[in-house]
């Protein structure tokens, strides 16, 4: 045998303890330092944030991870039109705290015009629990549990012809006075879904969302909301095809302020259509009446 090797080899053996002792304390030592600085710094993100805008929950596309506050309620109404077509979708919403801030009950009232035919679509109850912080925490995360009831006339294009569930994520962080920015992450299922033609399939879907509020004024903010849905449609019995929809929508809203508490936000936005949307373009309205339905404590 080489002894050449012999002596390298004898030299290497006798370094590593030397090495491991010198670099395992130093890991440990990181991972004691993360361990110990990680709720220190999610506490840091919860804290108290700044003065909150006076408009805050009031999203388009986007969905914000704020809880109606306790004896609040709200109600909202939106209207979405698509150029070059008489096709709309409106939609009426009520917002309640069971309680408090922690849980929160809403159901949604669908109208759709859809080739020609207008009428009501699929309705939908909502709960989201206010899992990390509220609208006075820079960081703030609500999920949501939501089931849509088949009422819509799938012959007309209206609805899905069956039940159908839907959870989604949202997240609210506050990056600085001036600015905001909501995620969305989500994903829904319908088993024996309908067409127009009555065959029937399982469908999914997915939804990605992100937003940018920048508040100019206490009582006036300008938006960017960016929305991808992915989903299927039936093609035929126990056949589907994928379908996307991408828009950027560019908005703003303000907020009107009473002295009895109530607050009314309206707001307008233009979805542009990106990507597999490219070409389509339409105009949303939002308005949005919020009022204490009883005096907290």
């Amino acid at each position: 045998m080489d002894k050449q090797k012999v002596k390298v080899n004898a030299t290497k053996n006798t370094q590593e303890p030397s090495l491991r002792s010198s670099i395992f304390p130093a890991i440990n030592l990181r991972l004691l330092l993360l361990l110990t600085l990680t709720p220190t710094l999610l506490a840091a993100q919860i804290a108290q944030a700044p003065e909150p805008p006076a408009i805050q929950d009031n999203s388009f596309l986007i969905e914000e991870a704020y809880n109606q506050e306790q004896g609040i309620v709200q109600h909202i109404s939106i209207f979405r039109s698509y150029r070059g077509s008489s096709d709309f979708d409106a939609a009426f919403t009520q917002e309640w705290p069971v309680g408090g801030i922690t849980h929160q009950l809403s159901y949604d009232l669908p109208v759709i015009r859809f080739a020609r035919e207008t009428g009501i679509g699929d309705v939908r109850v909502n709960y989201r629990y206010q899992w990390i912080g509220s609208g006075l925490t820079l960081l703030a995360v609500s999920p949501r549990i939501s089931v849509a009831f088949p009422t819509g006339d799938w012959k007309q294009g209206r609805g899905a012809g069956a039940p159908s569930v839907e959870g989604m994520l949202p997240l609210s962080h506050v990056i600085s006075p001036l600015l905001t920015q909501h995620v969305n992450a989500g994903a829904a299922f319908s088993p024996s879904a309908r067409n127009i033609a009555g065959e029937r399939a399982n469908t999914f879907g997915f939804t990605l969302g992100h937003s940018f509020i920048v508040t100019a004024n206490p009582n006036f903010q300008m938006m960017v909301e960016t929305l991808y849905n992915r989903a299927q449609e039936v093609l035929g019995e126990s056949d589907t095809e994928w379908t996307d929809d991408f828009v950027i929508s560019p908005g703003f809203r303000s907020a009107l302020n009473f002295e009895s508490g109530l607050q009314i936000v309206p707001g307008v936005a233009i979805p542009i259509g990106v990507g597999p949307s490219s070409g389509s373009r339409g105009v949303f309205v939002y308005l949005s009446f919020e009022h204490a339905f009883r005096r907290t404590p």
